[in-house]
C-alpha cells in the first residue's frame, strides 16, 4: 500500500461502521481513500453521496461511461482509478478487452468511432482551459442523444474530481483487478515532449 500526503484516519463512530461494513461487502476490504477522507466525514458522506446517486444514471451507455473514466485516469495518471474502474469494468461485465486498452486507446483498434470520440471528448474536458469544440459536442449528441450527453459530460466531471483528488492525496493502485486475475492494462504510450 501507498503512503498518502495525508495519512488515512481511523474510521470510527456510527458512520465509520457503516462505511466499512458497505466497503466490506461490496469490495472485500475498506479502499484507502475512505480514511483519507474521514478527516472529513461530511466531505466523505458528500462524495459518497453523488457516486451511489451517479450510479442510478442510465441515459448513457455503461461502456462509454467506462471508457470516458478509464481515459481520464490514463490521461492525468491517477493508477487507483485505472486499477478500480477496470476492477468495475470486470465486475459489471463490459468488454475487458476494450477496457484494458484505453490508456492507449488512440493506437488500439478495437474501438469503434463512437467509443473514440467519447475518449476525445472526456479528454477534451480534462484540460485546462477545456477544449471542447461545438463539432464534437454536436456530433455526439446526434448519435447518443441529448440525455446521454448530459450524462456524459456529468460522468466525465465526476470522473476529474475522483482522479485529480486522489492524485492530490498521493493515493496509488490498491490491486483490485490483481486480486480477479485481470490481465494487466495496456501501457500509455509515453507522449513526446511539445505534444
Amino acid at each position: 500500500m501507498s503512503t498518502t500526503r495525508i495519512p488515512a484516519a481511523p474510521i470510527t463512530g456510527l458512520y465509520g461502521t457503516l462505511v466499512k461494513r458497505f466497503s466490506m461487502k461490496m469490495l472485500g476490504r475498506v479502499p484507502e481513500p475512505l480514511g483519507v477522507y474521514f478527516h472529513n466525514p461530511a466531505v466523505l458522506k458528500s462524495y459518497l453521496s453523488i457516486s451511489a446517486k451517479a450510479r442510478k444514471w442510465h441515459a448513457c451507455d455503461p461502456s462509454l461511461k467506462s471508457f470516458a473514466h478509464l481515459a481520464v485516469a490514463s490521461m492525468l495518471g491517477c493508477s487507483w482509478c485505472l486499477d478500480f474502474g477496470y476492477f468495475e469494468a470486470f465486475n459489471e461485465k463490459l468488454d475487458l478487452d476494450k477496457a484494458r486498452e484505453v490508456p492507449r486507446w488512440r493506437e488500439s483498434s478495437v474501438f469503434t468511432p463512437l467509443e473514440r470520440d467519447v475518449m476525445v471528448y472526456a479528454e477534451a474536458m480534462s484540460v485546462s482551459p477545456p477544449m471542447v469544440t461545438d463539432e464534437l459536442s454536436a456530433s455526439l449528441r446526434e448519435r447518443i442523444g441529448a440525455p446521454a450527453l448530459v450524462e456524459l459530460t456529468a460522468f466525465v466531471a465526476l470522473a476529474n474530481f475522483y482522479t485529480r483528488s486522489n492524485i492530490a492525496f498521493g493515493i496509488e493502485s490498491e490491486g483490485y483487478a490483481e486480486a480477479c486475475d485481470l490481465a494487466p492494462m495496456a501501457p500509455r504510450p509515453e507522449v513526446a515532449s511539445g505534444a
